[in-house]
């Protein structure tokens, strides 16, 4: 058994190891210097920052978790990390493999429990919506407890460009998701997006490379009935477009960095007051 026992171990050690050398290495382009580039310029981190970085058991969030700790080992100031799981009611399947990939990796995780998806579940209107509102809302709640000023959210470059598309498409609006926004209800704190700048085929390529297995959704609401079904349609639709033109998702990522607030009918400043195209 002792022997058993030792042998998983040596296991685990060389999977965590070869995980973070792949950073380093093989995947140093295409993943960790975007993550680096999106830090500086976007400048998400400043020194004695305490960001919360959160761990949903998805690739995204565990790989966002080893890339801070990568960050961390070449620190130019000081900063702390807290590696936050919110239970918002897994599975005991679901919670078991979160608990088994952060060990894995090496990951610290603290976990506290919400009953979100209970409470979302009855919800017949927008029930994504509401629990993202939540989940967001005792995340920041938790993260202030602990002394954090930042959470760290793992949406990456692929979020981004679609949520762009489902703004103009079922929004009627013209906006994305920013990569570092102060929080509106909780004085003191911040959001950052620190994987803004990388590709979800790079994040699958790193999962894959490395034989690792994360949640891929264990919410309630991804039967296609609801906002899942509205951004698997953007989701397939980028890709083929960009089967004809590569440019396509550099395009459409751009397109909010180059507006022209002349060339718009109309825009609301950050006021919420509305402007013409035709005023002095």
């Amino acid at each position: 058994m002792e022997q058993t026992s030792e042998n998983q171990t040596a296991e685990q050690n060389e999977i965590r190891a070869k995980a973070e050398e792949c950073l380093r290495k093989k995947f140093h382009k295409a993943i960790f210097s975007k993550f680096t580039k999106a830090v500086v310029t976007y400048k998400l981190l400043e020194p004695e920052d305490k960001i919360a970085v959160c761990i949903s058991g998805g690739k995204d969030s565990m790989l966002m978790a080893k890339l801070f700790q990568e960050l961390q080992r070449h620190r130019k100031f000081p900063f702390e990390l807290k590696f936050l799981v919110m239970d918002p009611g897994y599975s005991a399947e679901n919670r078991a493999r979160i608990e088994k990939n952060a060990a894995l990796l090496g990951v610290p995780i603290s976990i506290f429990e919400t009953d979100i998806f209970a409470s979302v579940y009855p919800v017949e209107k927008s029930p994504c919506y509401l629990c993202a509102r939540m989940r967001r809302g005792n995340l920041y709640a938790k993260a202030k407890s602990l002394g954090c000023n930042k959470i760290a959210l793992g949406h990456h470059f692929d979020d981004v460009i679609e949520t762009i598309l489902m703004g103009i498409l079922y929004g009627g609006q013209v906006q994305t998701m920013l990569p570092k926004v102060k929080s509106e209800n909780f004085e003191g704190m911040q959001l950052i997006r620190p994987m803004y700048l990388i590709r979800e085929k790079d994040i699958i390529a790193w999962r894959d490379y490395n034989k690792l297995e994360f949640l891929r959704c264990a919410c309630k609401f991804t039967d296609g009935r609801y906002e899942d079904g509205k951004r698997k349609k953007v989701k397939e639709l980028i890709a083929n477009l960009a089967k004809d033109d590569p440019e396509i998702e550099q395009n459409i990522f751009r397109s909010v960095e180059n507006v022209s607030l002349s060339m718009v009918v109309e825009y609301k400043d950050k006021n919420g007051v509305r402007h013409r195209f035709d005023e002095e």
